[in-house]
């Protein structure tokens, strides 16, 4: 297992005594903005929409970085992306840089080689966070710990943090794997979702959210939960394997934008922020504590669902939701019904039950589609790309078309994080994201929901004599309207039925 990670060490060498590569490029760009709005010299925030620019960024990141990098996720596959980025990270501690590595465990599995090499690199530490005991037998582990009891595992990291020498950090709703960085696979032709970079002290706020994670009793060390033998010899086998990645044709493309100066991009997409424009927001990791009084408890201590539900109601104007997975329940359907009531437009975009990869959670959301339409609540369906159907029960595949979990409010205030509007996120899973307030960025989100809402994307839906109707335009380009669930097969309307009617939606 790699050691403790001094965070005072000197920097690589050839690195200027003063400040990393990384250090110096924020500075310059930050001072190229404080030109613009001296009042914002000491942050800035870029929205990364185009899956190219959200990969180019966190390698170039990697690359830049003088100290440490703090990687805090869901989901990180070995498919291409996953290996390219585990490269980059690998080099980064060959030269020095301090890296911690926080994973969640569920997704962990079947990982436990790759992990238990990066963890016996001396500049590397992997923790996995609300780890089975059970977890060296696998999956078979999981489900046994499950069925007897550990029903705890059912509350995850759902987090995601791309962090370097504390001052770019990049937050949203992207894991690490293929389709959320371009690499589509079939039937997702429509995939899309959204982070935020934030340079400057903004970023010291994303650092705080994983210390506290990191310090928590439920981030155990990797070699605790999967000890693997000849971990060193494991470590040269992982460096072959990524080296080999580079040769795979889709690899250049990736790669061909990291042959700027690192981060000079970051200059072209920044926004300049004044001092508290930005608040990083997270729910505490002892919300994810086993226990009968655990959901109580987390709903006590508020955490981010109570700081969502505080900016709807902030709301004088308009609020636009992108939320992939969309069951308000039942206070969530009052606030909105409140806000729709007193003039405040609505308009939410979510999948269509022919686009989600979790068809039980579209099942949960039909319930509160007629209340929300009877209020005036403006609902888009994203349209599903061509291919298989990926249906699944309460398992995510990660095939969903709209993957985006982000809001405006009154074109001022914007979020994007890991949060999805359903019950998980609100009382079962951590999550975190981050508010901006400044009308560039919050425009820039804007745009992103006008995008997803066009009608070449998405079935616009409307109440018509309490008959939903989905409105789109047929391919002449003249209106056209469905009155049943459109492209979605049998096998999904059943089981979006039976979730519908069964007693889940506290699991949703």
């Amino acid at each position: 297992m790699a050691g403790l990670l001094d965070r005072t060490r000197p920097l690589p060498a050839g690195t200027e005594s003063g400040a990393t590569r990384l250090e110096r490029a924020v500075s310059v760009a930050l001072a190229c903005l404080g030109q613009r709005a001296p009042e914002s010299r000491q942050g800035g925030v870029a929205v990364l929409c185009q899956p190219q620019d959200a990969f180019a960024m966190r390698a170039a990141a990697a690359r830049a970085a003088g100290r440490f990098l703090d990687l805090q996720y869901y989901v990180w596959r070995g498919d291409l992306t996953g290996r390219l980025l585990a490269r980059e990270v690998l080099a980064a501690a060959d030269r020095g840089v301090a890296v911690r590595m926080l994973l969640d465990d569920v997704y962990a599995l079947g990982h436990e080689r790759a992990i238990a090499a990066l963890d016996a690199h001396p500049n590397i530490t992997v923790k996995l966070f609300n780890g089975t005991r059970w977890h060296r037998f696998g999956r078979w582990g999981y489900a046994l710990e499950i069925a007897f009891g550990g029903w705890h595992l059912n509350r995850r990291m759902h987090n995601k943090a791309w962090i370097a020498d504390g001052r770019l950090a990049i937050v949203g709703g992207r894991n690490i794997a293929n389709e959320y960085f371009g690499q589509k696979a079939e039937g997702m032709v429509n995939f899309r979702d959204l982070d935020l970079v934030l340079a400057g002290r903004p970023a010291n706020q994303a650092t705080a959210v994983f210390d506290r994670f990191w310090a928590s009793p439920l981030a155990r060390p990797a070699s605790e939960l999967s000890p693997a033998t000849e971990a060193r010899g494991g470590l040269e086998r992982l460096r072959v394997t990524l080296e080999e990645t580079v040769r795979d044709p889709a690899a250049a493309a990736m790669l061909a934008p990291l042959a700027e100066p690192p981060l000079r991009h970051l200059r072209r997409g920044l926004t300049p922020v004044a001092e508290g424009a930005v608040r990083v927001v997270a729910d505490n990791p002892e919300k994810a504590r086993r226990g009968l009084g655990a959901r109580k408890r987390a709903r006590a201590a508020g955490g981010i669902a109570a700081e969502m539900a505080e900016a709807l109601r902030t709301a004088r104007r308009e609020v636009l939701l992108i939320s992939p997975y969309f069951v308000p329940g039942r206070a969530g359907l009052a606030l909105l019904q409140e806000m729709a009531a007193r003039g405040v437009r609505i308009s939410v975009v979510t999948n269509a039950l022919a686009a989600t990869d979790v068809v039980a959670v579209h099942g949960g959301y039909m319930k509160y589609r007629r209340p929300l339409l009877r209020a005036g609540v403006t609902i888009h369906e994203l349209k599903p790309g061509p291919g298989p159907d990926p249906a699944s029960l309460l398992g995510s595949r990660g095939g969903a078309a709209l993957h985006t979990k982000a809001l405006v409010v009154d074109g001022l205030l914007a979020f994007v994080g890991s949060f999805n509007l359903d019950p998980r996120s609100a009382t079962l899973n951590t999550e975190m994201g981050a508010f901006v307030q400044n009308p560039a960025v919050a425009r820039a989100v804007a745009e992103e929901h006008a995008r997803l809402s066009d009608s070449d994307l998405s079935w616009r839906l409307a109440l018509e004599e309490e008959r939903i109707a989905w409105h789109d335009r047929g391919p002449d380009g003249s209106p056209r309207r469905l009155y049943r669930e459109p492209g979605a097969s049998t096998r999904r309307k059943l089981i979006a039925w039976l979730a519908r009617i069964l007693p889940v939606e506290e699991q949703l």
